[in-house]
């Protein structure tokens, strides 16, 4: 008995032409999407970078200029800034709102950091409620204690008229802050601190020595956080400090700037600039500690 093979049909080889033209329009497809893309992410930065452009190019712009409408200065005029230095109480304004920024920030991670690790890593009845009481405390906007805060500090204390009322109750721990730090904690594993404690440290050292370098990330962006904040804040110096030119901050400062330089645009855009100039560095060097931290508080509930 004699077996047939069944030999399956060759298939015929693709045409080099086809190949070429289908590597030619994928070529394009990669291309076209490129620059989709990117044409997005530049539209996107230049949104943002032009104010600041508009900003800085007025700065240097002459008092007559200034008022014209014209975008590019005809001179180059940095003796505005020089000249916003010399404004009496730009440079105490400078001071306090460096001092508020600082002790605030110091002030919140010290409180803030203990907390937030007790409601990340202990384990006792009440935890949960705890960190909802934390968590509510957030909804409850400044503006509906500020008139009882403001009495039992002026009237108990005799702090109006400083920046103390602002600074001291940041050394009881912030909602906001607890609450990312928290959150970074989690991420946390536990065998390192069970390797710590079976080392023989206690909580505390466990937190110095472990906890604390491993959340950088997340101490970072807190920091920055609460350092911006400060830097910004406009609603506290003029509740406690609108009565006392010398407690001033930048913040508040600039607006009786702009109310003494009201036709002066290129010295109230260098002012401007110059209150803004911190917060735009420090978020420069500072960028990658603070997505990293920002990105890792939300991995774990």
């Amino acid at each position: 008995m004699t077996s047939t093979t069944l030999t399956p049909p060759r298939t015929p080889a693709p045409v080099r032409g086809g190949s070429r033209a289908a590597a030619a329009a994928h070529r394009r497809k990669r291309v076209l999407h490129w620059i989709a893309v990117h044409a997005v992410a530049v539209a996107v930065a230049l949104f943002f970078v032009l104010p600041f452009v508009f900003v800085f190019l007025t700065s240097v712009m002459s008092d007559s200029q200034a008022m014209s409408g014209e975008l590019w200065p005809h001179e180059w005029n940095w003796s505005n800034y020089a000249e916003v230095f010399k404004t009496p109480g730009f440079l105490d304004w400078w001071r306090n709102s460096l001092m508020y920024a600082v002790l605030g920030t110091a002030f919140t991670l010290l409180s803030s950091i203990p907390v937030a690790y007790a409601l990340a890593k202990f384990r006792f009845r009440g935890r949960r409620t705890a960190m909802m009481l934390v968590i509510s405390t957030m909804m409850l906007p400044p503006q509906v204690i500020v008139i009882p805060m403001y009495l039992v500090w002026a009237q108990q204390f005799h702090l109006s008229g400083s920046l103390w009322p602002l600074i001291i109750p940041m050394a009881f721990g912030d909602a906001y802050s607890i609450f990312l730090l928290r959150q970074f904690l989690l991420t946390i594993p536990k065998e390192y601190l069970e390797s710590a404690k079976v080392d023989g440290c206690g909580e505390m050292r466990t937190l110095l020595k472990v906890v604390i370098p491993m959340a950088k990330p997340g101490i970072a962006a807190v920091a920055l956080f609460q350092f911006f904040y400060c830097w910004n804040d406009y609603f506290g110096p003029q509740i406690y400090a609108s009565q006392n030119p010398g407690a001033w901050t930048l913040s508040f400062g600039l607006e009786s700037f702009k109310s003494a330089h009201s036709v002066n645009w290129n010295l109230t855009m260098a002012a401007t600039l110059l209150v803004m100039a911190p917060v735009i560095i420090i978020f420069f060097f500072a960028q990658k500690a603070f997505v990293e931290g920002v990105t890792l508080t939300g991995v774990k509930g």
